[in-house]
């Protein structure tokens, strides 16, 4: 059962990295990271 869980942490992570590169360029560090944030929230 944990390699489900290793399995969706990676996946959660890899899509916390995209959204990390797509589309934040013209809003500061903070608020993209506060994005993220809530994004990996409530997929989680």
């Amino acid at each position: 059962m944990w390699k489900y869980y290793t399995l969706l942490s990676a996946l959660f992570a890899a899509f916390a990295s995209i959204l990390a590169k797509i589309g934040f360029k013209g809003i500061s560090g903070d608020v993209a990271t506060a994005v993220r944030t809530v994004v990996t929230l409530v997929i989680a």
